[in-house]
């Protein structure tokens, strides 16, 4: 292990539905959400734990509450292990669970802390802690689509989050700010501020289609955006099957 975390090898296949192939080299270890393993080479152990990596040193009672706030923050109570048991480099597969895409986040090159929607989580580097961040201002945890719980990665080394339809990052610098479709967050350097602000305009909130509130973020640092929220995918699915009979195709 160098620099605190495992120095992992990876590659993405797919386009709307991917996986990320990990490589490891013996003696090494990736952590995942519990149900995402896709596949596995010879020579790779899996081991169910409360304890994610970076935790294991807090005691059982520590290692309860961390699993709770994962809980809370919409992940498994548990993390599944992959370490590379044997004397070849072997991989270990994830696929995300709904269409989109799959990001790779260097964490080193990031201030070392990102904070994620809840559910975002896929995978990471062993020497990667992962834990749940408060929002601190009440107005964004109550009307922020996310709520008051996000998850915090913090590390040095690779993490790997999922979202939907296409992601791709924003630069803000000092005092730039940007209004943003609530659920379109995928991630942000904890140096951007966020809060909420109400959609102008009586015609707009109730008939322009973006609900009655955007978030409000202001630089420095980086924001992920995704363009299609699961949760607006699964209202447009319900949306198309409300009302239709039995017999329709």
């Amino acid at each position: 292990m160098a620099n605190g975390s495992d120095i992992i090898d990876y590659r993405l296949v797919g386009d709307d539905m991917q996986a990320v192939i990990v490589t490891l080299d013996p003696g090494e270890q990736v952590l995942a959400e519990a149900g995402t393993m896709l596949y596995m080479h010879d020579g790779v152990e899996m081991q169910t734990t409360t304890a994610a990596a970076g935790g294991e040193h807090r005691g059982l009672f520590g290692r309860m509450l961390g699993a709770a706030g994962r809980a809370l923050a919409g992940e498994s109570f548990f993390i599944t292990t992959f370490s590379n048991t044997g004397s070849a480099r072997a991989d270990v597969a994830f696929s995300a669970p709904y269409p989109g895409k799959i990001v790779p986040m260097p964490l080193a090159e990031m201030g070392g802390t990102m904070l994620c929607q809840k559910d975002a989580f896929l995978a990471a580097a062993r020497g990667t802690e992962i834990s749940v961040a408060f929002q601190k201002k009440i107005g964004a945890g109550l009307f922020g689509g996310e709520g008051f719980i996000l998850q915090k990665l913090q590390g040095d080394g690779l993490a790997f989050v999922h979202a939907g339809g296409s992601v791709f990052p924003l630069q803000l610098g000092p005092g730039q700010s940007l209004r943003v479709d609530t659920g379109c967050i995928v991630a942000l350097q904890p140096s951007v501020s966020y809060d909420i602000q109400m959609v102008g305009g009586f015609k707009n909130a109730l008939f322009g289609g973006e609900g009655l509130f955007f978030a409000h973020l202001c630089g420095p640092g980086v924001v992920y955006l995704q363009t299609l929220p699961f949760a607006r995918l699964a209202d447009r699915i319900g949306a198309a099957t409300r009302g239709r009979g039995t017999g329709e195709g």
